[in-house]
């Protein structure tokens, strides 16, 4: 396939190609769209923290994929171009599809490409490239348009905040239960902000950082603490303190309390954390795991057991909830402009990730593949 741009043939693109580590900006082939599927141009790709742990943690997590699912996600030292948060444009079809969007269509999808086997779009080879690349591939099955009142990189946060959503439905809440969010990175944020959404509160959150912890306010959260000065887990008993025998979490019999039920939502995913989370739950709470720990880790599971903590771990979505996230955005109920803090462009995502390890400097990049590195802000 040949494009053409200012009558210029071309059968390349640019991409930023991961390799042993390193990110280098290259020149590819343009990839040639299959039976039902579209090739697409890229308007905008979100930076995920877990294309951030692909590149310092490589190994560990295809060790972890392929004990939670036989095969290996790829080899230890491929080439390849990530990027699975994104929002792009339909330049033409491969054979035997249905074309339902005509070329010029604004599109998001999921990061999957239907193919034998599935293939996971961000984590396969030069010729299936993710967002960090001019060009990509998509399954016509899993495309939604994008409303017109979406920018470009609002669109693309829709798989970040949808798999906030699915954490959140992963976590069962109820009318009465008060979250905790430990964390406010870019997953802890967008938890917050699904939270807010749905009316659930008061929501308390935890960081470190003094400019994630001013984020998780503009997002919604309601108490927010810095867990060097109070301890998150006594925030939370302060707010949810009740004396409504209906409002009351379900009885424990080692663990009498006071209190609503509790859900906490572990943001982070580093080791140590979890007995942390154990050691300062109430009985009978939930705890939703949505951090991706690289790393082994230990707690006491008789903390758990005591207690009777109901333990999920959330990680991906399903396309219903892709969708359902796509219309929140675009009705505005699910506000989420202000956790994108800088735009560039393929020239600068390798030092964006050497930004984006500051919690101080920015929440969520966005990299604009085919145009430039000012945020519009408004939408199209």
């Amino acid at each position: 396939m040949t494009l053409t741009t200012d009558d210029t043939a071309t059968t390349t693109m640019k991409a930023v190609v991961l390799q042993n580590g390193n990110l280098t900006l290259s020149d590819l082939p343009i990839p040639q769209p299959g039976p039902g599927e579209a090739l697409v141009r890229v308007l905008a790709t979100g930076i995920c923290g877990s294309d951030l742990h692909c590149r310092a943690h490589t190994g560990e997590l295809l060790d972890a994929t392929e004990m939670a699912t036989g095969t290996a996600l790829f080899e230890a030292d491929a080439q390849i171009v990530m990027g699975h948060e994104f929002c792009a444009e339909v330049v033409s079809y491969g054979p035997s599809s249905k074309a339902s969007l005509p070329p010029g269509s604004r599109v998001a999808s999921p990061g999957l490409l239907l193919r034998d086997p599935l293939r996971l779009i961000g984590y396969a080879g030069p010729d299936i490239p993710g967002g960090y690349a001019q060009y990509m591939l998509l399954s016509e099955d899993l495309m939604f348009p994008v409303p017109d009142n979406l920018s470009d990189e609002v669109a693309a946060l829709a798989e970040p905040m949808t798999v906030a959503l699915h954490a959140v439905n992963r976590g069962n809440v109820g009318a009465d239960d008060v979250p905790l969010v430990i964390g406010c990175g870019p997953v802890g944020l967008a938890v917050i902000a699904v939270l807010k959404m749905r009316g659930y509160g008061p929501i308390v959150a935890a960081d470190l950082s003094p400019t994630r912890r001013a984020l998780a306010t503009t997002l919604g959260a309601d108490i927010v603490v810095d867990p060097r000065v109070t301890s998150p887990y006594d925030a939370w008993r302060e707010a949810a303190r009740t004396d409504d025998p209906a409002r009351l979490a379900p009885p424990n019999l080692m663990i009498p309390g006071d209190f609503r039920p509790q859900v906490i939502f572990e943001c982070v995913g580093v080791p140590d954390l979890m007995a942390q989370v154990f050691a300062g739950a109430i009985g009978s709470a939930k705890v939703v795991v949505a951090g991706v720990c690289m790393q082994p880790d230990t707690f006491h599971p008789t903390v758990a057991s005591i207690k009777e903590i109901d333990l999920v771990y959330a990680f991906a979505f399903s396309p219903e909830e892709y969708g359902e996230v796509l219309e929140h955005l675009a009705s505005g109920a699910l506000q989420v402009a202000p956790l994108i803090t800088s735009t560039i462009t393929l020239d600068d995502v390798a030092d964006a990730f050497d930004r984006l390890a500051d919690p101080e400097r920015d929440a969520k990049i966005v990299v604009r593949p085919n145009g430039s590195a000012t945020l519009t802000g408004v939408p199209r």
